[in-house]
């Protein structure tokens, strides 16, 4: 778990525009940690911000643990034509595991982010939806993908709180699923500075990056001042926001940290 990081405060906060550094003097606040927060921390350096990496959720196994080694167990026997993974998480749950995808299972990633990881990991991403990196868009470009098969054996991994979009849209398809809990998400406490920080305005912008995380973000550092960015990584996390009360103001054109990033920098410009 990375511990947040944090400039020492000498004052009121200055927000200076300087040619490729948009966000100097911007403190924004990075949701998770592990490697992909490590990395949104580093491409904000790179634009003059400085991260606060404050983890608000964490993963935690399935309660349904057998069940999950059997689902393995028979994609490693060649049991599955399809895996599909929703997340960077599930391929976490799969390395921890050293889940075996053998050659004539084929792998469809929900969008880059997870792709990026699924190769990272020594697997493969055999396809990504190509417009709306998100469960409906992979779901819109199955048939297309898939040749138009029927009955293919499909292994759906997902959180404990996913909406089974695409689960059951490949069942009504006419697929043979097995929706299977890969993992639980978790809320985690942050440091009582981080909280202050962002009720107090110390924090300039906000990433917003799941539905759980907006949960977190309300429950913990609520209510967020105005004065405050809050940027959500797609429209439905905008919506999931909605529905536990927090504001967005910026959604990412795409469902990836670069994007998200940059719909940060073009508020600051437009601010500067």
């Amino acid at each position: 778990m990375s511990e947040f990081e944090s400039e020492p405060l000498t004052g009121a906060i200055s927000l200076p525009f300087h040619d490729g550094k948009p966000l100097a003097g911007w403190r924004v606040l990075v949701p998770r940690g592990g490697p992909w927060g490590d990395g949104v921390a580093a491409a904000l350096r790179a634009r003059g911000a400085s991260p606060i990496v404050a983890p608000l959720i964490n993963f935690a196994p399935t309660d349904d643990q057998p069940a999950l080694e059997a689902a393995l167990a028979k994609l490693a026997a060649g049991g599955f034509d399809w895996l599909t993974v929703t997340s960077a998480t599930t391929v976490d749950v799969l390395s921890s595991y050293g889940a075996v995808i053998p050659a004539s299972t084929k792998v469809a990633a929900v969008g880059e982010t997870t792709a990026a990881a699924l190769v990272a990991a020594g697997y493969k991403a055999d396809i990504v939806p190509s417009e709306d990196n998100s469960a409906k868009g992979l779901l819109e470009e199955w048939e297309a993908a898939t040749g138009g098969q029927r009955g293919l054996r499909v292994l759906a991994l997902r959180s404990a709180i996913a909406k089974q979009i695409l689960s059951v849209g490949l069942a009504r398809a006419g697929h043979h699923v097995e929706a299977v809990v890969a993992y639980r998400t978790v809320g985690v406490p942050v440091a009582l500075k981080v909280v202050e920080d962002v009720r107090a305005g110390r924090v300039n912008a906000v990433l917003v990056t799941s539905g759980s995380v907006a949960e977190q973000v309300q429950q913990q550092l609520g209510p967020i001042p105005e004065t405050t960015l809050v940027a959500a990584i797609g429209p439905q996390t905008k919506k999931d926001a909605a529905q536990v009360g927090l504001r967005v103001d910026v959604v990412a054109r795409e469902r990836t940290a670069e994007s998200l990033i940059d719909a940060v920098v073009e508020a600051a410009t437009a601010h500067a």
